[in-house]
């Protein structure tokens, strides 16, 4: 069978999976106060079309930012803002200010699945590129469009992420094709999206800056350097200007996005200050300005090996491993990790061809998983360790991502790429 004609079908099972999801309930339905993360995005487009601009950010008699107040960078609200016009075309009720809290109805349930449905940026990019040909084998391309952990977090509990990684992969692509200035100009609005979009922000850096080197700062180089820098900043310019003008919005922005009042981290999240608090109480003993000092140093630390190696050696099989070595260091040891973050490393994971390594950790994983939840069903926790279940779950997948971590690394630091793959610089 043709090429395109296998990747059709994968994406056409991709689609058909997540609507199947997508059919079920979401998390937070029907429950007051906060409804879950479905309401969370009806009340940003509520917040954005009948709000100013100005007032998106700050904390208003119309916009409580205790209740789902918007904690993205501007492309997503801009993004709300477009879902929430064509929703008042359809029925006002579902954004009407202050009333429309909690709005639930099958119609509307409908409207919003079928927004998320829309987004899905990722598909065609996998599509779109003969000679990127690992993304052409059935089989991985499977694993990536039939990934359950994205198609749960987006169809069923109800977010966007698809939208941030797609433009993240839209932005691989066009490095891989030699497209820097589309891929540069994909990835800032993958960052202008989510902020989480950080974790691939240095593997981007020092791919580009390394290439420019390589051809010469003084040369085509040089002019390279520039053309990439000025599409970077007039891209992030127009996904923020409405923030540029007042000094005020843009800290207020910036504040929303990373809240360091939060602490180091929060829930059990299987990252390094979460499980190591299981032993010593970081958050107790540390001040806040000492854990975000503690968090820079260490992420810096564990992502420094892979971005010294890939600006010496810019390739860009040297850049799919920095991605993967980059996405694990920040969600191990960066500053208020969210537990969806992960996706950002396991995305970019299967898209690697399997070793013995992979497929032992990744059995050992399934397996250490299925007996912890069978158990956690099972047995009832002792009554002064009611967390033991969930607090088990992610230390041990802390050590797997941990193994994961070294393991990239090792191959980023001392393997060249194989002889059968194609080099695309």
């Amino acid at each position: 069978m043709e090429t395109w004609a296998v990747a059709s079908i994968c994406v056409l099972l991709g689609l058909t999976a997540r609507w199947t999801v997508s059919l079920n309930s979401y998390s937070g339905a029907s429950k007051a106060p906060m409804f879950g993360d479905y309401e969370a995005q009806r009340h940003w487009q509520e917040v954005t079309f009948n709000l100013p601009v100005r007032q998106w950010y700050f904390n208003t008699t119309d916009n409580d930012l205790k209740y789902w107040g918007l904690d993205y960078p501007p492309l997503t609200a801009f993004h709300s803002l477009l879902c929430a016009h064509i929703a008042n075309l359809i029925n006002p009720d579902w954004i009407e200010l202050h009333k429309s809290r909690g709005y639930e109805s099958p119609a509307h349930k409908f409207f919003m699945r079928a927004t998320e449905m829309s987004d899905k940026l990722h598909l065609p990019a996998h599509n779109i590129n003969p000679f990127l040909h690992f993304f052409f084998q059935s089989s991985a391309l499977l694993c990536i469009l039939l990934y359950p952990g994205l198609i749960l977090i987006d169809n069923g509990h109800f977010q966007y992420n698809s939208v941030s990684l797609g433009l993240a992969l839209w932005g691989v692509l066009g490095l891989g094709c030699g497209h820097d200035l589309l891929g540069s100009l994909a990835f800032t609005l993958a960052l202008s999206y989510k902020q989480m979009e950080l974790y691939h922000a240095l593997p981007f850096f020092w791919y580009l800056l390394g290439k420019c080197g390589k051809l010469g700062l003084t040369g085509k180089g040089l002019i390279l350097l520039v053309k990439i820098s000025l599409t970077v900043l007039v891209s992030f310019a127009l996904c923020w200007l409405p923030f540029l003008f007042d000094p005020q919005q843009t800290l207020q922005v910036i504040h929303r996005l990373f809240p360091m009042a939060r602490g180091l981290f929060e829930d059990k999240v299987a990252n390094v200050w979460c499980s190591l608090n299981i032993l010593v109480k970081i958050k107790t003993l540390l001040s806040v300005d000492t854990q975000i000092y503690l968090s820079f140093g260490t992420t810096l630390l564990a992502v420094l090996p892979s971005s010294i190696k890939l600006l010496m050696k810019p390739t860009f099989w040297q850049f799919r491993l920095a991605l993967m070595n980059s996405s694990l260091a920040f969600f191990l040891f960066s500053f208020q990790v969210h537990e969806k973050s992960i996706l950002l490393a396991i995305w970019r994971g299967l898209t690697f061809r399997n070793t013995l390594f992979i497929f032992l950790q990744f059995a050992l994983s399934v397996l250490t998983m299925a007996g912890l939840s069978f158990m956690s069903a099972a047995l009832e926790p002792p009554a002064k360790l009611p967390d033991l279940f969930p607090v088990l779950v992610s230390a041990c997948a802390c050590v797997h991502f941990l193994g994961f971590l070294l393991y990239f690394n090792l191959v980023q630091l001392t393997e060249s790429p194989r002889s059968d793959k194609k080099k695309i610089n």
